[in-house]
């Protein structure tokens, strides 16, 4: 399963994917701009998406809720570790209320690693942040033996965050 994405204004996203209704799509947006998502096992009909392959998944994407896209830019030879940390998480967030779903996704067409989750609103997302279950998984990452030889990122992470609403469609 890939996901594609792509960006532009809101209004021109809207038609896109209003034409494309038998695909399955999420519109959202921020103060800076609109997203269009693209979740599919065949190809994407967008023209130059960033891409990138399921690598995790969890729970199913809503037309409703608060996005977190926690981007991270990893190296060639920190990838398997960066992806064996994830593979092997402790799931905590899953069972936080609130939580919608997550998507891991490995970039195809660049170093950075998206890790996507949805929420019910923006309340339930920074109560997870919160909770002693984000302080768990978080901390969880110090406590592995990696070997510290290996540059794993190749630059320096950054988060971005978006609505997803149905009712201005």
């Amino acid at each position: 399963m890939n996901i594609y994405m792509t960006t532009g204004t809101y209004e021109f996203l809207q038609s896109r994917k209003e034409e494309l209704q038998e695909e399955k799509m999420f519109l959202m947006q921020n103060a800076d701009n609109a997203l269009l998502l693209h979740e599919t096992n065949g190809k994407t009909v967008f023209h130059s998406p960033r891409k990138f392959e399921i690598i995790d998944s969890i729970g199913e994407i809503q037309e409703d809720g608060f996005v977190v896209m926690n981007n991270i830019p990893v190296t060639e030879e920190g990838r398997p570790i960066f992806e064996y940390r994830f593979k092997n998480r402790a799931g905590l967030i899953e069972k936080e209320p609130g939580f919608i779903a997550i998507r891991v996704l490995r970039p195809l067409n660049s170093d950075t690693y998206v890790i996507f989750t949805q929420w019910e609103n923006q309340a339930a997302f920074k109560n997870w942040q919160a909770s002693q279950s984000f302080q768990q998984a978080h901390s969880q990452k110090g406590n592995e033996k990696v070997d510290t030889t290996k540059k794993i990122f190749s630059g320096s992470s950054y988060v971005t965050q978006y609505t997803l609403s149905s009712k201005n469609d």
